[in-house]
């Protein structure tokens, strides 16, 4: 699982503080236009940081629920921005204490099959918390349950999703690092009994128990910080002998990043209730 890690160089592209006014429908049309470059050889194995306030990133099966314009109505009440992504998985919280992470690769003649890319994440966050034991597997009762949910005593703290595109693969994973993961739950446990309101669906949504999720810094006993587990995934990398080379988008990836940030557009208006 770690060979995907063991890349002599990666090339980072930090855009965990870019604030507020940091739209997340930019950030799939980042991790797109990104995914091409290096699927089509012009770019090295990317490493993509990216952080965005009060943010619920929906998923597309989300779209479908029977009242969802009840559910959305609460979260912007609550001062919540809300986008539809372009990869797996439902609903989830960003905020300035959720770190987002982005592994991007080539997708191999013989392919990177689904399970490498999620247990390449998942090791690298282990290495990150090599302190404590990080499991992998679905926790019941969390959002956005999956079977590479990360968890630490059976609370959950990251989960991950993929996205293929053109010959790329990019495996996306959200890290709760602070604050309380419980209150975060609590928001998407609320959006799914206003956007359901009792009624039934062919879709099983997950029912949400906030106590099954906590962040980093409840879960460890002490203050972390997004940049604290940037420098951790930093070491983790280079542990694993890779360089690490800073870098921004080239031209080319400008130009490609507009044309999949105007489809991120197109589809939110789409999906989503006027």
């Amino acid at each position: 699982m770690s060979e995907l890690l063991r890349q002599q160089t990666w090339r980072i592209i930090d855009h965990s503080s870019l604030g507020s006014l940091f739209d997340a429908k930019q950030s799939f049309a980042f991790d797109d236009a990104l995914c091409e470059s290096v699927g089509n050889g012009h770019s090295q194995p990317i490493v993509r940081l990216w952080v965005h306030h009060h943010t619920v990133v929906l998923g597309i099966q989300d779209t479908k629920l029977p009242h969802i314009e009840r559910g959305l109505a609460y979260l912007h009440e609550q001062g919540w921005h809300t986008i539809v992504r372009n990869s797996g998985g439902l609903a989830v919280v960003l905020d300035e204490g959720v770190l987002n992470v982005s592994l991007i690769f080539p997708d191999t003649k013989k392919g990177i099959d689904i399970d490498r890319g999620y247990e390449a994440m998942a090791a690298l966050i282990a290495r990150m918390l090599s302190e404590v034991h990080v499991q992998a597997g679905e926790v019941v009762g969390s959002y956005c349950p999956g079977s590479f949910d990360l968890s630490i005593d059976g609370k959950k703290f990251a989960g991950i999703s993929q996205r293929r595109i053109r010959g790329g693969v990019a495996v996306q994973a959200y890290i709760c690092v602070s604050g309380s993961g419980a209150a975060r739950a609590e928001w998407i446990r609320q959006f799914y009994e206003r956007s359901l309101a009792g009624k039934q669906t062919k879709f099983t949504y997950p029912t949400i128990v906030p106590h099954t999720m906590a962040s980093l810094s409840e879960l460890l006993g002490k203050e972390m910080t997004v940049s604290s587990l940037i420098m951790r995934l930093y070491e983790a990398l280079q542990s694993f002998g890779s360089r690490l080379e800073p870098s921004s988008l080239t031209s080319e990836e400008w130009e490609r990043y507009y044309m999949y940030f105007q489809r991120m557009i197109d589809r939110n208006e789409m999906m989503l209730p006027k």
